[in-house]
């Protein structure tokens, strides 16, 4: 009998930039779009772990070629919907980080936003060396992950709320050895103000900086730089950037 349990961000998909609109995505968009300009990067990239697409679009925006990829379908449908809404064209892909292969080689690949939380210890190297077979030679790799700071002393073992009038988010995280298991439960309003229940499960990995640049220099990466949120400082800063080189 298939698995029927429900998938991370199968319900969360619709619901996600609404929900993080504390982020500010046109700011850390464009410390992307800066980056890249410093760094004289080509045009065409990819976002891997591409969730609803706000990198993707604000990088069009910017005059980018833009693909998207992702392992959530709902988030593909979301991502899409809203690149269609503003007039923009962007191809989004149904895609794994650890079996990603790409009919072309890109520029540079961005993956924002705790793509390789999701993915265990053991699959960092056989990820990263699929990206690697995806970029150009003197392309960047640029991705962050959620640090051991964050993951292990502001998110383990707390229950986080937001509590809005068409939906309710509740997240209750539970700390393991080697990672974070987040049990999400959102109540959406429906249009005769009762409410639905929906339920789906998150785990994140905790990944140190030590076993990253290992793992990033075993795929045959050079490291440019690791720096904290939007450049900070990377001590106790809650995101780890990492800016990779082929």
């Amino acid at each position: 009998m298939k698995n029927m349990a429900p998938q991370a961000y199968d319900s969360l998909a619709e619901w996600f930039e609404y929900l993080n609109d504390d982020c500010d995505y046109p700011q850390w968009s464009q410390y992307f779009i800066e980056g890249l300009r410093r760094l004289g990067a080509g045009r065409r990239g990819l976002e891997l772990g591409c969730g609803s697409g706000a990198f993707c679009r604000a990088l069009t925006r910017a005059g980018y070629t833009m693909t998207g990829a992702d392992l959530s379908l709902p988030m593909l449908s979301k991502a899409a919907e809203l690149a269609l809404g503003e007039g923009l064209q962007i191809e989004f892909v149904h895609a794994d980080a650890r079996t990603l292969r790409t009919p072309e080689k890109f520029d540079f690949i961005l993956s924002p936003n705790d793509c390789y939380n999701y993915l265990p210890q053991a699959s960092l190297r056989a990820a990263f060396r699929r990206a690697y077979a995806c970029l150009k030679k003197g392309g960047f790799f640029w991705f962050d992950v959620s640090s051991s700071y964050k993951l292990r002393e502001k998110i383990a073992n707390n229950i986080f709320a937001d509590d809005r009038e068409d939906v309710c988010y509740l997240a209750f995280n539970r700390l393991f050895e080697d990672r974070v298991e987040t049990d999400v439960t959102l109540f959406v309003r429906n249009a005769d103000g009762s409410f639905r229940r929906c339920d789906e499960k998150h785990t994140q990995y905790i990944h140190e900086e030590a076993e990253i640049c290992a793992a990033l220099a075993d795929a045959g990466f050079k490291v440019l730089s690791v720096e904290g949120h939007l450049g900070a400082e990377k001590t106790r800063s809650d995101r780890l950037n990492f800016l990779c080189g082929k």
